[in-house]
């Protein structure tokens, strides 16, 4: 090992493992070393980034022996745009650390029984896999460290593309991406050569100005395709004359919507998007059921692996005629009507207003009339009238964001006494935090990993719970 001021570089570091995060991990003097894109069973030598207590951080600046694992990356831009950091892994690999990662969290942060976890269900799909991408414009693009060795001379600095990880400022612009199928690649490329033509600018994100801001492309499997355009400011004449170009290059493009935010943060949930050419909205299809999808609308953007998913949930729940399911966090209700056509009755929560319109008009649009859906936060909604109001829940789904479940939620299921709870989570963290408030009166009896997201760490659990 040798060491110098403000940089330490440790030798022959061998890898040995992968973290919940998704960095691989190495030990050395006895603490945890995190190491982005490596491979266990790497030998590598790593300059060190981060120097905590307990921990390190370090990149590979040279790799001294490659893991059996290996695998080359398809994509050009691999190690940058931070966005599918495991494709050097194949897919086994991948699916083989995602399951681990699942029985690691249950076992660390849950700390309670529970069974032998089922095989994770791979998707059918690991490119083009995702019918929703959002895209930064920035005038403060990415400078790649080829560029920097052969002293480019850079003349355009503007990008259209992802963030780089932990540089909220700094924007890769993205040649090719195979997370969505065509035509996504080349609408982007297409808006971004008009910007550049007729020198319109693109978004300072520092400084909070500019013409350009942000790019949606949403597509269904049907072949719809939704183009949102997310505008700094205001220019009539410049916005229609992207907007009309778009149109005629494209006119697949059945929904060509915009938006003007000049807000300081991204989020366009509190604008008007305004309808410029087509529908406002997409239809998806999923195992006889039609889903409006409009710009604000979430959906699950794996639509094959999502199909797998709710069968799961479905099996688990074990929904008949006799049952009242209730399904928190429904979002636009997609489980909720998936269950409702074996169900007696489906009772949908969630806090966001435009989700629950979207729900009641997909249950209308699928002759769907035994789901009730409610907005509302929902430790304030589940309180002991709305149950004896809506009925005793026999089973709960529970599908809550990243963070998971507030306490008070957990409490008052627990007193609601189901005799089942699906819990589904984005987040085996968070899953497994809250799993112990259920142990007292639950039991955990099915455990099932699914991979929504090929070549990232990111992996959806679903849990079964009983009544003992």
């Amino acid at each position: 090992m040798s060491k110098k001021k403000q940089n330490i570089i440790l030798n022959n570091v061998e890898i040995i493992d992968i973290a919940a995060e998704g960095k691989a991990i190495a030990k050395t003097d006895g603490k945890i070393l995190f190491v982005p894109y490596a491979v266990p069973g790497s030998i590598v030598d790593v300059q060190i980034v981060r120097k905590q207590r307990n921990f390190m951080e370090g990149k590979i600046i040279n790799v001294v022996k490659q893991s059996d694992k290996f695998v080359n990356a398809f994509c050009e831009h691999f190690g940058v745009c931070g966005g599918c950091k495991w494709q050097n892994l194949p897919y086994n690999e991948q699916l083989f650390y995602k399951q681990k990662q699942v029985a690691d969290q249950l076992q660390r942060i849950a700390k309670i029984s529970f069974p032998q976890i089922d095989n994770i269900i791979a998707s059918p799909k690991t490119v083009e896999y995702r019918n929703k991408l959002e895209f930064t414009f920035s005038n403060k693009r990415w400078i790649t460290q080829t560029e920097i060795d052969e002293n480019a001379h850079i003349e355009n600095h503007n990008a259209l593309g992802f963030h780089i990880p932990q540089l909220f400022d700094k924007v890769l612009n993205i040649n090719h991406c195979h997370l969505q199928p065509e035509p996504s690649n080349e609408i982007r490329k297409a808006i971004y050569e008009f910007a550049i033509k007729n020198s319109y600018s693109f978004f300072d994100i520092r400084e909070k100005n500019g013409f350009l801001r942000n790019l949606i492309i949403r597509n269904a499997k049907c072949g719809d395709i939704m183009v949102i355009v997310v505008f700094g400011c205001d220019d009539e004449k410049k916005r229609n004359a992207l907007l009309d170009y778009l149109k005629t290059k494209f006119p697949q493009i059945t929904s060509l919507q915009y938006v003007i935010n000049t807000k300081l943060n991204d989020t366009i949930n509190d604008l008007d998007v305004i309808c410029y050419h087509g529908s406002s909205f997409l239809m998806e299809e999923m195992n006889g059921l039609k889903f409006k999808i409009a710009a604000k609308s979430f959906y699950q953007t794996n639509p094959e692996q999502v199909l797998n998913l709710y069968q799961k949930v479905f099996e688990f729940a074990n929904a008949n005629s006799s049952q009242i399911i209730y399904d928190l966090y429904t979002g636009t209700g997609t489980i909720a009507l998936f269950l409702a056509r074996h169900a007696k009755k489906v009772i949908g929560i969630e806090y966001i207003a435009e989700a629950i319109a979207d729900a009641k008009h997909n249950a209308e649009i699928n002759n769907i009339g035994n789901v009730n859906f409610y907005v509302g936060d929902m430790k304030d909604i589940l309180t002991d009238d709305f149950i004896n109001q809506n009925g005793k829940a026999n089973v709960v789904i529970l599908d809550p964001p990243r963070a998971g479940i507030h306490p008070r939620v957990g409490e008052v299921i627990v007193n609601a006494k189901p005799e089942k709870i699906v819990y589904v989570s984005c987040n085996p963290a968070t899953q497994a935090r809250d799993l112990p408030v259920f142990a007292e009166q639950y039991e955990i009896k099915k455990i099932q990993p699914v991979d929504m997201f090929p070549h990232t760490h990111h992996v959806e659990n679903i849990v079964l719970l009983e009544r003992k």
